[in-house]
């Protein structure tokens, strides 16, 4: 398979890359930045998995590798949004903090090429069991944990038989009718949302789901996720907005031997106090 040509896009939307979760595909997202580049940045929630980090400590090589290159991306001049998750929400008491470049926020304002306004926010705000039922949204985690180990079990067949990468949760979560119907339910809520804030569409994460879809005069855009589907959304320079799927052969990777993660990350306290 011939490499693929780089591209540049004026905005580039990622979600749901769960850094410190073995589920994350950290190979993949590396291999999708190293051929995609943007002017704007949105990291759209969950980014770092903080409920899995304080189960077990899991960050190898890979994980310290998107880390850095986003730092890159930075220093060579994009514009980097990261807008906190629930499974990174420590990143929400530093609204406005600088870090290598990188600002953090909890929603922020986007407008397109065209003249459009676009709300980009993580969604679980608006998860009904993440902030009313606690203890169910860590159950449902747990659960997710066994989805995405029978995901990866699947995947090393696939990889054995010559085949590409093939998501069995995603083909799981659009066969059962509950995960459907609460899809459905997400992206109304979150539709509703852009209205009231008086805006023309909404980008969100959460469900790891991609999806690009119109309600009414207000578009409802979802990045997808990195644990599953390997998507992002991109904005062209004509402010159109696109799905992109990453499935890029890598090469054998050393995903599995853990490292020491970056103090810019572990001791993000220090770092405010330092830039305040």
């Amino acid at each position: 398979m011939s490499d693929p040509e780089p591209r540049t896009f004026r905005a580039l939307f990622i979600s749901d890359v769960h850094l410190g979760s073995k589920a994350a595909k950290a190979d993949f997202l590396i291999d999708f930045l190293r051929y995609h580049d943007a002017e704007i940045i949105y990291l759209v929630g969950d980014i770092v998995d903080g409920w899995r980090l304080r189960r077990s400590w899991h960050w190898p090589q890979s994980h310290n590798d998107v880390v850095q290159k986003l730092l890159r991306k930075a220093r060579k001049g994009a514009s980097i949004t990261y807008i906190a998750g629930n499974h990174d929400e420590f990143a929400r008491q530093f609204q406005g903090v600088h870090f290598g470049g990188i600002v953090v926020a909890d929603r922020a304002i986007h407008e397109t090429a065209d003249g459009r306004r676009l709300l980009v926010i993580h969604g679980d705000q608006f998860d009904t069991v993440v902030h009313n039922q606690r203890w169910l949204a860590y159950l449902g985690d747990y659960a997710y944990d066994t989805a995405m180990l029978i995901n990866r079990v699947v995947t090393k067949l696939r990889h054995l038989l010559g085949l590409p990468y093939w998501s069995f949760s995603s083909w799981a979560k659009v066969k059962v009718k509950k995960a459907v119907n609460f899809i459905g339910s997400f992206q109304t809520v979150l539709s509703e949302e852009a209205r009231r804030s008086h805006v023309d569409g909404v980008i969100c994460g959460h469900i790891h789901h991609a999806a690009i879809e119109n309600y009414g005069e207000v578009q409802y855009i979802n990045t997808g996720d990195w644990v599953e589907s390997c998507t992002a959304v991109v904005e062209h320079f004509d402010g159109r907005m696109e799905i992109l799927t990453w499935a890029h052969v890598l090469p054998e990777s050393s995903a599995d031997a853990d490292v020491l993660v970056p103090v810019d990350i572990i001791d993000l306290k220090g770092r405010a106090a330092q830039a305040a």
